[in-house]
Order: C-alpha cells, then sequence, then structure tokens
C-alpha cells in the first residue's frame, strides 16, 4: 500500500507492507554516504536489513530512552555527521521509535542547514503519529519537544515485520494514539478497538490516511493540526510530572483524553477499550504543578490553552481555556461523569 502526503515541494510518499525494509531502493537513493541513526532498543537484525541495503553507510546509536532526546545526544549525531564528512548530498535514515526519528529528523533539519531524511519506525507509535508530518525535535530538561523544526521527511517506510520484536506494553502505547484519532475524527477506527481481535495491520493504516489528511490541511500546525493534540494538553503534564520514563508517551495520551471526552456513554467504552489495552491509571497529581508544566507547553498562547474536546465519538472542539478552567478541569478529574 502506498500514500502520498500531498505538501507540493514537500510531498513525500508512505510506503506500507509487509517486507518494505527488505527492498528499500525502491524508494531512497542509496547511491550516497547514509547516517544509519538508531538506538539501543532498535533489535539489531533490522538495522542489518536496512544497513546491507546501503553500500556507504555508517551506523550511529545512542541510549534507548527519552532521557536521551537531548541537546547532548543531538550534539554528539552532528559532531559525528561531521567526522564522516557528511555533504548536502547525503542522507539521515532513521530506523527506531519516535525519539529516534525526532532526533534524527532534527539532525538531518539542521545539518548543513538541511539534508535528506528517511524514517522508517519500528514502533507502532511512531507508525501512526510521529513519522508523518515532519515535526522534529528534542526535549529540554523536563519540557518535551520544546526545541525543533518543522523537516519533512522524503519518505516513510512502515513494515509491519518489525513490530514483531515489540513488547505488548509498546504495542499498546502505539494503539492510544490511533484510538485518538477515531475518538476525534472516525467512528469507525474506534470501533476496531471493540472488536475481540484487534486488527494492528488495518489500525496503523487507517490511521496513518487520516494524520496524512490532516497534515496535508495544515503542515505548520496552525489551525486544523492542533486537533492532533487531544489528550496532550494535561498528557504531557502528567509525563513531564511523573518524570519522563515513568510512563509511556502514548500511556499519557490515554491520561490526558479522558479529560475532555464529554459524552459519559463514550468514556465507559472508551474506559473498557482502556482495560484491553492495560492502560495505567492516571496518578495522583497537585493541581498547581500540572498548570505549571501546561504553562510551558507549546500549545499555551498568551493567557489560553488550546484545548481538543470530544463531544461525541468522531467529532472534535477547539477551545482556548483560561487557566481557572484548566483548573476546574483538573480539580474534577479524569473519571468523574
Amino acid at each position: 500500500m502506498k500514500l502520498q502526503v500531498n505538501l507540493g515541494a514537500n510531498s513525500y510518499p508512505i510506503t506500507i507492507g509487509y517486507n518494505a525494509l527488505n527492498n528499500i531502493k525502491e524508494t531512497i537513493n542509496v547511491n550516497r554516504k547514509i547516517a544509519i541513526i538508531t538506538d539501543t532498543g532498535v533489535p539489531k537484525k533490522w538495522v542489518d536489513l536496512l544497513a546491507n541495503q546501503c553500500p556507504n553507510h555508517f551506523v550511529l546509536t545512542f541510549e534507548q530512552g527519552e532521557q536521551s532526546k537531548c541537546f547532548d545526544t543531538y550534539k554528539s549525531l552532528l559532531e559525528q555527521c561531521i567526522e564522516h564528512k557528511m555533504s548536502r548530498k547525503d542522507a539521515v535514515i532513521a530506523i527506531g521509535g519516535g525519539v529516534v526519528g525526532d532526533l534524527s529528523g532534527f539532525v538531518a533539519a539542521s545539518y548543513m542547514r538541511g539534508i535528506d531524511f528517511y524514517n522508517i519506525p519500528t514502533t507502532i507509535l511512531s507508525q501512526v503519529d510521529s513519522s508523518v508530518g515532519g515535526k522534529v525535535a528534542i526535549d529540554m530538561g523536563t519540557y518535551k519537544n520544546i526545541v525543533g523544526a518543522f523537516w519533512q521527511p522524503k519518505a516513510v517506510i512502515i513494515d509491519p515485520q518489525v513490530l514483531s520484536t515489540l513488547s505488548i506494553r509498546q504495542q499498546h502505547n502505539g494503539l492510544f494514539e490511533a484510538l485518538k484519532m477515531g475518538l476525534i475524527l472516525d467512528a469507525e477506527l474506534f470501533e476496531y478497538f471493540e472488536q475481540d481481535t484487534l486488527d494492528i495491520e488495518k489500525i496503523i493504516q487507517k490511521s496513518i490516511d487520516l494524520k496524512r489528511q490532516v497534515v496535508e490541511q495544515d503542515e505548520k500546525e496552525s489551525s486544523l493540526r492542533k486537533i492532533l493534540n487531544f489528550g496532550h494538553t494535561i498528557g504531557h503534564a502528567i509525563e513531564s510530572n511523573a518524570g519522563l520514563n515513568t510512563y509511556l508517551h502514548g500511556e499519557c495520551v490515554s491520561m490526558g483524553m479522558l479529560f475532555f471526552i464529554e459524552d459519559p456513554a463514550l468514556k465507559e467504552r472508551v474506559l473498557k477499550a482502556y482495560e484491553k489495552l492495560e492502560a495505567p491509571k492516571v496518578p495522583d497529581y497537585d493541581v498547581q504543578t500540572i498548570l505549571d508544566f501546561i504553562a510551558h507547553d507549546k500549545k499555551t498562547a498568551g493567557a489560553t490553552t488550546t484545548v481538543v474536546k470530544v463531544p461525541s465519538l468522531g467529532k472534535y472542539t477547539l477551545e482556548e481555556y483560561t487557566v481557572d478552567q484548566l483548573r476546574e478541569v483538573l480539580e474534577r478529574g479524569p473519571y468523574e461523569k
């Protein structure tokens, strides 16, 4: 299956299919110097499968985890690109999850003012979400994605075979982002999560297609793309407050969504889906601390924060909330009907 993200000069293909990783030459010009960037959590066999198809490559590996998405790792990767004498005609290929994609993309965006970037996401989370759209970034301290750029990949390759080495928790982590897409945009996608057996490939394909459509309409997140932040306003704050390695990103998004599902019956359906995906409960939190984290988030402009609400399945509204309104939501809690 092939999809096209239509962004004028920044357009690119998304290839989805088993064994797509075995045939990257169909998508990527490998006859140049290639920096393959990955982390210690990506099985060696996937990196080797990629590397064996690139005659002039080097592999840069950093420690797995959100803590590596920082300035020190970013600086180290750039230094190694310089050491390998990469030119403007060369390319970066990311193979890994969202942290690898975000870091690699930011390296590609800033090295010599921008070189070609290709993304091969190996987790469900990165496949359904971060691999498409061109948002690349690093964290600073506990503030997620606070320094970054928009840098569209030249192509995205999604191969479901790589999910065979993914833990159940990581699979569920990515499915929360797909469930999010169903809640705001597509009732049918959400209903896939209510079936006895989850069709992972179908969920991935539908989620990516929805993400593609949103990005095409709003590349730089000036309007419509803000709906993809559903669950992130409070979710990011919970993630930062807990320390960036306590919960996974998708788990925090699942927590954040509960605060803004307005239909009690729908919230009950969501909570049943969460049971299937073994979602963690929202931890106890200090309201003012969460508000402080929200205040530093990119979604906050001046005195208000843009929040995404779901009045009914497949529908969304965007509203500007004051600090007092957010305080009221947090004091009410996520499980209030």
